[in-house]
């Protein structure tokens, strides 16, 4: 049987949860549809998920539509889940992306199909709530091709619309339609135009229909359904568009093994279990796999998709989902055997705020670090910082929701009780020149059995942390010159004023070491032998030393922003807009476009309403980061503080 990955999207509210449970019930997978609103749906597992009636966790059902298998992926709709959207996104065939009849196009519609035209994801267009009093037509086609600037094209016609009888009916090879789509394929189908022009009589329906989805599977038009999750108008032939329409996974289950961890959970008894789009290859239980940068495990048990529920199998071959059980050491994001092709890395927005958790008992602090470490492991950009030095524990978010998320999440599944101080802005340095550094093993003030020389100096945007040799290979042991590697990373977590440093390129200039010496008749002596401990201390006195030279600036995080209004109350958005920062790149009456500092987003949010009358419509995505203009922000260090020499020494060796 043919395998496709499915992904349904949506801005919040659209209606993807209905859709699935509409989907499930179509082919037969359960007998009876769940609500959002009762909180019995298949896809809302967790108890928050039940009680706010929102998707914030990425959910697998299978089902199957003649010979093709479908494993259906539920995904968040509120912006702050947007980075488990697009974990996701990196093992889909294709998608259905949700628009509301009533509501049309709306901000959160717009990332996303901007994500999935960036990735190359095919997609069907499905308008939901067809039913509902306000639903548009033909206004929201348009709506459609402007405001997500793709071709559309719709494929039936709507009787009934904004009542509970409301009908779609899809439409058959008639002229208007081939008319229709003959135009929207027309861009890139030239051999097809050459013949219609030539011999219009020569270009048959099916013709027309065998290059929409070819089309479509290029992600090249994106075809236009209607109708309605809850009464099930129109979900008939959205399911047929599915099966003919969308391309069917491929990979061939002879070659190595290739995949991808798109989700990590743990299960009844607190292990891990890891969900994997296999690419490639076959996986057998007791297999054993090998993960990013050198970790492995063991396949101790595998369920596949099948019918609503995960089967128990020996195998998973290329083209499926499946859980894997025994790997307990694998993190989301891991790429399994083989790295996938092609694959999309770094696309994720980073996180741009962040908050501290306060525990309800202080005698909690270790349970919570706990807790909020697993917490990571299924959202590793909620970044989990440990200050040793104020007893604190701080998370990053994307935004207020997800605090409610965290708090309900540690309380009904740990039994912890917490708070949240006041949500600030996650800001990063970067070097402004070149600074360069070394100490000499038996050379004062090195009290350590290592020769660290280190040159730090700006690297290209978006490049991170690049480190480089300009030593031999063969002048240091490997063990020695990767842990130098890795301090160099840990160090820069934390800058010249506490943010963590990007776009930096970091050179080993400098090593040397004393080999591993004995006393005469004696064993292993440390005092004359160096260690990797050596090394591990002595790179970030070293290295903040060489950053101090080349000095930092620090830049905090920009998001752009496209704001619609009623044009009358735009003489009092200006001002607001200035007041919080703002920066309009664009101005029309109804439309401000511009920047606006993430720590001011949220507020803006919150304010329109009133300034619009309830109107205006706000979409924003983080763009960039911004050098802070006025007093540098300082984040409080939770390391050893290796900018003041006799502060770390105490703390590292006890003694200055």
């Amino acid at each position: 049987m043919r395998t496709l990955n499915l992904g349904i999207l949506a801005h919040v509210d659209a209606g993807k949860t209905s859709l699935t449970e509409r989907l499930l019930h179509a082919a037969g997978v359960i007998d009876e549809i769940g609500s959002v609103d009762d909180g019995n749906t298949q896809t809302d597992s967790l108890a928050l998920e039940r009680r706010r009636g929102i998707t914030i966790k990425s959910a697998v059902v299978s089902f199957a539509v003649g010979d093709t298998t479908v494993n259906l992926i539920d995904t968040p709709g509120h912006p702050d889940f947007i980075a488990e959207v697009e974990r996701v996104l990196s093992v889909l065939d294709g998608a259905v992306l949700l628009v509301s009849a009533v509501e049309g196009v709306q901000a959160q519609t717009r990332v996303l199909m901007r994500t999935l035209r960036r990735l190359g994801i095919p997609a069907l267009v499905f308008v939901n709530k067809i039913d509902r009093r306000g639903a548009r037509y033909d206004g929201l086609l348009d709506d459609l091709a402007a405001k997500l600037s793709v071709p559309v094209v719709a494929m039936g016609s709507v009787a009934g619309l904004g009542t509970a009888g409301a009908s779609f009916t899809p439409f058959g090879g008639g002229q208007g339609f081939v008319s229709r789509l003959v135009d929207v394929l027309a861009d890139h189908g030239d051999e097809l135009v050459e013949a219609y022009v030539e011999d219009e009589d020569s270009i048959t329906y099916a013709r027309l229909r065998a290059e929409l989805a070819a089309q479509t599977g290029q992600a090249l038009v994106h075809p236009v359904f209607f109708g309605s999750a809850i009464t099930g108008a129109g979900v008939e032939a959205l399911i047929a568009g599915v099966r003919e329409l969308l391309p069917a996974a491929q990979g061939d289950p002879a070659e190595p093994v290739s995949g991808t961890v798109f989700k990590v959970e743990r299960g009844p008894a607190g292990e891990k279990i890891a969900y994997v789009r296999m690419f490639s290859g076959a996986i057998r239980t007791r297999d054993r796999l090998r993960f990013s940068d050198g970790r492995d495990g063991r396949v101790t048990a595998i369920g596949v998709f099948e019918q609503g529920s995960d089967v128990r199998r020996q195998e998973v071959a290329a083209g499926r989902i499946a859980r894997l059980w025994g790997l307990a050491d694998v993190r989301i994001g891991d790429a399994i055997g083989e790295p996938v092709k092609g694959a999309c890395e770094g696309y994720f927005a980073p996180p741009t705020l962040e908050t501290v958790v306060v525990p309800a008992r202080p005698a909690d602090r270790g349970a919570l670090h706990l807790a909020l470490a697993q917490l990571a492991e299924q959202d590793p950009l909620i970044n989990v910082r440990q200050d040793d030095v104020r007893q604190e524990i701080s998370v990053s978010l994307y935004g207020e929701v997800q605090k409610e998320v965290v708090q309900a999440t540690l309380h009904d599944d740990f039994g912890l009780d917490v708070t949240f101080r006041e949500t600030t802005t996650i800001c990063v340095e970067r070097p402004a020149g070149t600074g360069a550094a070394f100490e000499l093993i038996g050379k004062d003030p090195n009290p350590f059995l290592a020769t660290v020389g280190l040159r730090v100096e700006p690297g290209p945007p978006g490049g991170g942390v690049d480190f480089r040799l300009e030593v031999e290979l063969g002048s240091l042991p490997y063990a020695f010159m990767r842990t130098i590697e890795e301090t160099v990373h840990e160090t820069l977590l934390q800058g010249l004023h506490g943010w963590q440093v990007i776009d930096c390129v970091v050179t080993l200039t400098h090593t040397g070491y004393y080999a591993r010496q004995s006393h005469m008749g004696g064993g292993f002596d440390k005092s004359m032998s160096s260690t990797a401990g050596d090394f591990r201390n002595l790179t970030p006195l070293v290295l903040m030393n060489a950053l101090k030279r080349a000095g930092t600036r620090v830049y905090e995080p920009m998001h752009r922003f496209r704001l619609e209004l009623p044009a009358d109350t735009l003489s009092d958005v200006l001002p607001v807009l200035a007041r919080l920062g703002a920066v309009p790149r664009a101005q029309t009456s109804s439309l401000v476009e511009g920047m606006i500092p993430a720590a001011r987003v949220h507020e803006l949010g919150q304010r329109l309403p009133g300034l619009t009358r309830g109107e205006g419509v706000l979409e924003t995505a983080f763009d960039r980061y911004q050098q802070v203009r006025g007093p540098v922000p300082e984040r409080p260090r939770t390391d050893h503080n290796p900018l003041d020499r006799k502060e770390y020494l105490l703390h590292v060796v006890r003694r200055v």
